[in-house]
């Protein structure tokens, strides 16, 4: 007897006041025998279900019942409405919905304590919901990409998971044209249509590994910042990766890539940081520096 098939028997009868057994038979894909043992098993468990014979009978749950510590425990109810009020605060439209039934059924108010907000202050379209979508229904999206260079190119993926990773929201999937498992930054696509092509079962790698654009130049990165600037250091770093000298700077140590958004990201901190290692590093932003100046140089 199969923990889910009692679920989704409980499911069924709270949403249909009355059911023939037969029609519960044919839904479960099991004999109307099979349903009437899994009607003593659940009444053995408390839940308050009962058979009705002859003509507009059937099989419900008595009217009003609470399904309270039947099934869940106190701590379990309190964690699967933790985890829906977790996904409704991401927009999982659905998540509300299912949130304020079980909250019925187990006989509770759904506090909101937490709150949970991924996007940034800009109208930026995102493309969570339909990439929820097409993950779900497994349908072939289609989007324009830019990489980490600005180098638009068309993508057709079959998605796979949406994944939240250092303030960001990523899309892993397989991409039809690489024929390999690739991970895409969701504010870096653009243009997206979920297709009605559907693709069959996938099994996503357990490594986070994958990436539309290989990391092959890391390095050991070390940079100093001032005291004006510490508060942003805590933000985004681990105290572990930070060093404070007597002088009330810190040294940072981080293993990443040379890349532009390594460049950006240390520019955006102006006269307040400076790069130590490595030297190819070093003079990468002491040329992009002077060029920032050069476009200034007309102004006294």
């Amino acid at each position: 007897m199969q923990i889910s098939r009692l679920l989704e028997l409980v499911y069924i009868l709270l949403h249909r006041k009355r059911v023939p057994a037969k029609e519960l038979a044919e839904q479960l894909g099991v004999s109307r025998r099979t349903i009437y043992r899994d009607i003593d098993a659940l009444s053995i468990a408390g839940i308050p279900v009962y058979t009705e014979k002859g003509k507009g009978g059937g099989i419900s749950l008595l009217p009003d019942s609470v399904l309270n510590k039947s099934i869940f425990s106190e701590r379990e109810q309190n964690e699967i409405l933790t985890a829906l009020h977790g996904l409704s605060n991401m927009k999982v439209s659905e998540a509300d919905q299912v949130l304020q039934k079980l909250s019925r059924v187990f006989d509770k108010t759904a506090t909101n304590w937490l709150k949970v907000d991924f996007s940034d202050w800009s109208e930026a379209n995102d493309y969570f919901d339909d990439f929820k979508i097409a993950i779900l229904e497994k349908r072939v999206t289609e989007f324009d990409y830019y990489n980490s260079f600005g180098d638009k190119t068309f993508r057709r993926v079959e998605p796979l998971q949406l994944w939240f990773k250092s303030k960001s929201w990523y899309l892993k999937g397989f991409c039809l044209a690489k024929q390999d498992m690739r991970v895409y930054k969701l504010l870096r696509i653009k243009n997206l249509i979920v297709t009605n092509n559907h693709f069959s079962e996938r099994v996503l790698p357990e490594a986070d590994n994958t990436s539309d654009t290989k990391q092959q130049n890391e390095s050991i990165i070390k940079f100093r910042v001032c005291p004006e600037a510490k508060y942003r250091i805590f933000d985004d770093f681990d105290e572990s990766h930070i060093k404070e000298q007597p002088d009330g700077s810190l040294i940072i140590t981080v293993t990443w890539a040379e890349d532009s958004w390594v460049h950006g990201y240390l520019l955006s901190y102006g006269e307040y940081a400076e790069v130590l290692e490595p030297e190819s590093l070093r003079n990468t932003i002491k040329d992009k520096a002077k060029k920032i100046s050069a476009k200034y140089s007309d102004f006294v």
